[in-house]
């Protein structure tokens, strides 16, 4: 046919201009390469637990199907060398095409009145031709060209992000969570895998107690607890505690969540009805640890004494209640005294905190601290304290000999180890051991000769000697290689002593000696 007509088409079957020539160009370009990686490929997922949300998987990847349309077509680079021709068939640009586009603008208003006159006729000669043409490339990537007619993408939307394809709602399945269709077992699972569901449904007792089960058996502690909330919320606790008693497992979750959240009415409530008095009482103590008014927790620690405890429990509840009661009268006379400054102590080692709700050893390195003289017959003298509360010797000494080195108080630190026997002799014991004096000594800057003391007071030879060799006790070393006789190891340390020192001078005197019989 001629220039711009189309009579083989029949007035029932004409496709649209711009399909057919977008078809036709498409398929002339595409290789046979470009078919054979577009049917091999694919943007499937194999597998997904989600068997509920294959519908929205589908789509989803349908989506990026047609997304991914744009690989197929080639760099801007390449949308210079595809030719574009117009309906007549001249390449764009041409200057004939540019002639007969002028020729067609012109004669638009004539071409439209033949239109009408001959719209029953099938030769349809005198059909109007566009004034501008389609970019095959440019369509596909959403994007115009200059001369080019706006894209799709663009004509949809006016925002900076295109989209190539629709937004997919929601699939049905999601919406189950809110309806009637979950079983007990399906919800536990739906929990487990952290699914959205809603318990509500599960109004008779028995539903519940299902549900609970089902957790229970799947032996997932966070579905357990999410199941043992609605029950708390949605029963009374009558019947909750005695659907419990017999549900261990369960029992003991719930136990754990109230101590958690700290529900300790509920808690005391579940306790006193399962008769369990000691951690009844064990569970009502702790509420002390909620009062901050010294004087208040003073009162509560009172009442927490004929609490139903065993006879070891009752005897610590009776030894705390004694001990915040001190400490109170301690605190106050302390405070009073700091105030006034005419204490010596208090001017030279102003207190850092209050002794107030303070552990036993605590409360006695500071009665060994600030009143380490005070008679047996006040609150705050450490024999007091070590006799009222049956402190071990171990344990006194260790916590007195850091308070008074720490003052540097080394006369009492010598009158703490020092001893009388029924004849009236001295003698030094440490029921802590002497090594571990010299450690503490050394730590709070102990002069060398107190150390050398406490050193030689070592039991042990092998112990002894890497102790003074650490501490640089040169006496104790020589001493004891000489009463060993070992003159290698004497040899040995002279090399770390200070030359032309003291302690070279008796090496040297000593290995010159005659009089002592070496080993080596």
């Amino acid at each position: 046919s001629s220039e711009g007509t189309y009579s083989f088409w029949s007035s029932s079957a004409r496709p649209r201009k711009e399909f057919v020539f977008f078809f036709l160009l498409f398929q002339m370009n595409r290789t046979k390469g470009d078919e054979e990686e577009y049917w091999n490929s694919s943007k499937f997922k194999a597998f997904t637990f989600d068997d509920d949300d294959d519908e929205l998987s589908q789509l989803k990847e349908s989506k990026r199907a047609v997304n991914s349309l744009r690989d197929f077509v080639d760099d801007d680079d390449d949308d210079d060398d595809l030719e574009r021709v117009s309906w007549s068939g001249e390449p764009v640009g041409s200057i004939s095409w540019s002639i007969k586009e002028t020729a067609g603008n012109s004669g638009a208003t004539h071409e439209g009145r033949e239109q009408l006159k001959s719209r029953n006729n099938f030769s349809y000669t005198q059909l109007p031709k566009p004034t501008s043409t389609y970019s095959l490339s440019s369509f596909f990537r959403g994007r115009t060209r200059p001369g080019s007619f706006q894209s799709l993408s663009d004509a949809l939307s006016d925002t900076p992000a295109k989209s190539y394809a629709p937004e997919l709602g929601r699939p049905k399945g999601e919406y189950r969570d809110y309806s009637n269709d979950w079983s007990p077992s399906d919800t536990v699972r739906r929990l487990r895998r952290g699914k959205v569901c809603s318990l509500e449904r599960f109004r008779s007792l028995q539903d519940k107690l299902q549900l609970l089960e089902e957790a229970v058996n799947m032996h997932d502690g966070n579905v357990i607890t999410a199941v043992l909330i609605f029950l708390k919320r949605t029963l009374c606790k009558e019947i909750l505690f005695r659907e419990l008693e017999v549900r261990q497992v369960a029992l003991r979750h719930f136990i754990h969540f109230l101590k958690e959240i700290g529900d300790q009415k509920l808690l005391l409530d579940l306790l006193r009805f399962l008769d369990r008095t000691e951690e009844l009482a064990l569970s009502h103590y702790r509420e002390h640890l909620n009062i901050q008014d010294p004087e208040k927790r003073k009162e509560f620690l009172k009442t927490c004494i004929s609490l139903p405890f065993s006879a070891e429990d009752s005897a610590h509840i009776q030894d705390h209640y004694t001990l915040l009661e001190r400490q109170i009268i301690i605190e106050a006379n302390d405070r009073h005294l700091e105030s006034a400054g005419q204490t010596e102590i208090f001017r030279k080692h102003p207190r850092k905190a209050s002794i107030l709700n303070m552990p036993l050893v605590t409360t006695l390195f500071y009665s060994c601290f600030y009143h380490y003289m005070e008679a047996e017959g006040t609150f705050s003298s450490p024999i007091n304290l070590k006799k009222t509360f049956k402190i071990p010797d171990k344990q006194y000494v260790l916590t007195a000999l850091a308070a008074r080195a720490k003052l540097r108080a080394w006369n009492d630190v010598d009158a703490l180890f020092t001893t009388k026997n029924w004849l009236g002799y001295t003698k030094k014991r440490a029921p802590i051991g002497f090594h571990r004096v010299v450690e503490i000594l050394h730590k709070n800057s102990a002069p060398v000769q107190i150390l050398q003391e406490y050193v030689n007071l070592v039991e042990d030879v092998d112990t002894k000697l890497n102790l003074a060799t650490k501490f640089k006790c040169h006496d104790v070393v020589i001493d004891t290689c000489r009463d060993l006789k070992d003159r290698q190891q004497l040899l040995a340390y002279r090399s770390k002593v200070d030359k032309g020192s003291a302690e070279e001078e008796k090496i040297d005197a000593l290995l010159s000696s005659s009089q002592i019989r070496w080993k080596n």
